[in-house]
């Protein structure tokens, strides 16, 4: 379990950032220097107990920068075993991986679901039309090595530049972890690209879709089809839990006339966030990938809070 405290005052000296952590560090930390003026007496001893509760690999870690911020750290170790953990993480390779392959699959079937739930996609449709109709407009320009090069060292660069900046904007504001502020300045730079002469340049399509299947597959292979027999029962409940979710889905579909664009972006905004929705909404056309970044950024915040809520009734039956 790690905890962060924030605050935007005048931070800290390194030098004194520093002899923090060197203390926290140090075995025998209840011990104090009688020559030094200790203000930082709680700290340590909050430390100590942590790491005598859960061990050395635990406690406080101080990171600040003079006139931007301070952070304390704390990390505490949860009472579970390493063998409930690895099964956790069994569940959520398979039944997530499966899931996502899932709901790609019934990409297919989008029309026939639409039809029964009566849902009403002229809007959608209109928008993804216009944008297909522009592009098949367009004189198409032979695809060169000159052109993918440019495309492809531009793509790596921002998504190098991205990863720094979402470290960055995270360390500034915690509230939303660091891949998921990639994923948003990647999303906006995307959007502004695609109005330049970037976005006409010949093959961005064609490789934007490779991309994509990257992606997809990369995905993919997180799953080890080896582990099934694992935990079975593990898996076998996170089935169980994606039945019970896709059920309840389906009922809401239903009564409030949901296409299945909303219903399986919605699902992987709540289930694999800003990593997999947006690949999910560009499998029905790329105009959609800023939906699906917008509603894995609600299935976050909706998210957190639901599952220490469900975590809690859980609790409570258990």
């Amino acid at each position: 379990l790690i905890i962060e405290v924030v605050d935007d005052g005048v931070g800290i000296e390194k030098e004194n950032v520093d002899k923090l952590n060197e203390s926290f560090n140090i075995d025998n930390n209840m011990y104090f220097d009688e020559e030094e003026n200790n203000e930082r007496i709680g700290m340590e001893n909050v430390n100590r107990r942590i790491r005598l509760l859960c061990g050395n690999d635990y406690g406080l870690m101080v990171e600040s920068e003079i006139g931007e911020f301070t952070r304390i750290t704390v990390r505490f170790k949860l009472n579970i075993s390493e063998g409930d953990m690895a099964y956790a993480l069994v569940v959520d390779s398979i039944d997530y991986s499966i899931w996502v392959m899932f709901l790609l699959w019934i990409v297919n079937f989008a029309a026939q679901f639409n039809k029964w739930t009566k849902a009403n996609t002229q809007a959608l449709d209109a928008v993804c039309s216009r944008l297909e109709s522009e592009n098949s407009d367009s004189p198409a320009k032979p695809i060169t090595y000159v052109s993918i090069m440019i495309l492809l060292a531009s793509s790596l660069l921002v998504s190098a530049i991205c990863q720094k900046m979402g470290v960055g904007i995270n360390a500034a504001f915690p509230f939303l972890d660091k891949a998921t502020w990639t994923v948003m300045v990647i999303t906006v730079i995307g959007l502004v690209g695609a109005v330049t002469p970037m976005g006409k340049l010949s093959g961005s399509s064609e490789l934007s879709n490779v991309m994509l299947y990257i992606v997809i597959a990369l995905l993919a292979s997180r799953a080890n089809l080896s582990e099934l027999t694992a935990a079975p029962l593990w898996i076998l409940t996170g089935f169980m839990i994606l039945g019970i979710h896709a059920v309840i889905l389906l009922i809401f579909a239903k009564i409030f006339k949901l296409d299945m664009f909303t219903c399986g972006v919605a699902s992987l905004a709540n289930i694999g966030g800003t990593a997999s929705a947006p690949i999910l909404a560009a499998s029905y056309s790329s105009a959609l990938v800023p939906v699906g970044v917008l509603m894995a950024l609600m299935g976050y915040i909706i998210g957190t809070y639901g599952g220490l809520i469900v975590g809690q009734l859980m609790r409570l039956f258990a």
